[in-house]
């Protein structure tokens, strides 16, 4: 069962008491894996999932319907529901493999003919047929993509796109209209460690904006993520992540505002956090010679780092050492950290 899986938590002060609205993918329905996901994970939200009629005009026209009606807090959509979800102005919106291209794909992966329907719907209608009218029609909807876009909604939209998918691949033609877009580890489905790690922390921002919200914020030297006793000398291309790390910065993150400071951008550093810490560290990465001048709660850095500050300068946080007696290891971090719960 889903409760079972090591991946999924619940999170019941996320998205408490507001409504989500998910708009699924080709020939799915209310019913997929992914509202499951959000039913389990965010218990105290209204998830509201319509299954979306396969004619696209009759598909968008139902879901402006809903919106009106419903006034969705946060509007998550998938493959051909993220191009729909797209379209829905004026709300937060999370679009995730969204097939902004959906004809071709549609073409280039034979979906066309008899299709049958992934999981169940209200209806009971089990197949569909795809034709070259159903198509054109698609294509109709779809290339209404970014019409009416104001530069308020551009900042209200997020695309997150899974670095195997190979089904659809629109993130360039994306980020010629948004700003607001990165990759996940992941294919087109999404699975339970996708959802969780890429997701949720996304859902947790806009959850953290909407209310006004502010946690305590842990701001991180990116060395300390580094296997080894040499991390500033292990060349990013080659370096490994800290035993315990990934874990540790999966759980700080449930609870606090998580930075990573580095000194200087590379590609190769860029190249290391997306490909190890991935998006928790997108947006949410800062460079500077002068940690000092950061404000915030706590900085975890190296034993000893104060050897690289001028004469006078002082942190504007509660320093703690990785690899003093207290914080040998990762997982000292991780035990220091559930101590303070969540202060």
């Amino acid at each position: 069962m889903m409760t079972e899986n090591p991946y999924v938590k619940q999170f019941p002060d996320l998205m408490a008491g507001k409504t989500l609205l998910y708009c699924h993918g080709f020939g799915s329905s209310g019913q997929s894996g992914t509202v499951t996901r959000l039913h389990t994970v965010l218990p105290q939200a209204r998830v509201v999932a319509p299954d979306l009629p396969i004619d696209p005009h009759a598909a968008i026209a139902l879901l402006h319907e809903v919106c009106e009606r419903e006034h969705p807090d946060l509007i998550i959509g998938t493959s051909m529901g993220g191009m729909y979800a797209e379209q829905l102005r004026g709300y937060d919106r999370i679009c995730i493999n969204p097939a902004l291209q959906i004809a071709d794909t549609m073409r280039a992966h034979n979906m066309t003919g008899t299709q049958q329907f992934q999981n169940p719907r209200e209806d009971g209608i089990q197949e569909f047929y795809v034709d070259k009218a159903l198509v054109k029609a698609y294509r109709e909807v779809s290339e209404q993509r970014f019409a009416g876009l104001t530069p308020d909604d551009e900042h209200r939209v997020i695309g997150l796109f899974g670095d195997r998918d190979e089904l659809v691949d629109t993130f360039d033609l994306f980020r010629a209209h948004y700003t607001q877009a990165t990759h996940f580890h992941g294919e087109h489905r999404m699975d339970d460690k996708s959802y969780m790690h890429s997701v949720l922390p996304v859902i947790r921002w806009i959850d953290d904006r909407q209310e006004g919200r502010q946690r305590p914020i842990v701001y991180i030297g990116v060395e300390t993520l580094v296997n080894g006793h040499l991390q500033n000398l292990v060349p990013w291309d080659v370096a490994q992540p800290a035993s315990s790390s990934q874990k540790a910065v999966r759980m700080l993150i449930e609870t606090y505002d998580v930075y990573f400071v580095a000194d200087n951008p590379t590609a190769e550093l860029s190249a290391w956090l997306e490909t190890y810490i991935n998006v928790p560290a997108w947006q949410h990465t800062v460079y500077t010679y002068r940690r000092d001048l950061l404000y915030g709660d706590y900085f975890l850095r190296m034993k000893n780092e104060e050897l690289r500050m001028k004469k006078g300068e002082d942190y504007m946080a509660t320093i703690l050492e990785y690899g003093s007696d207290e914080l040998k290891t990762w997982d000292d971090v991780i035990g220091y950290f559930e101590l303070l719960g969540g202060q």
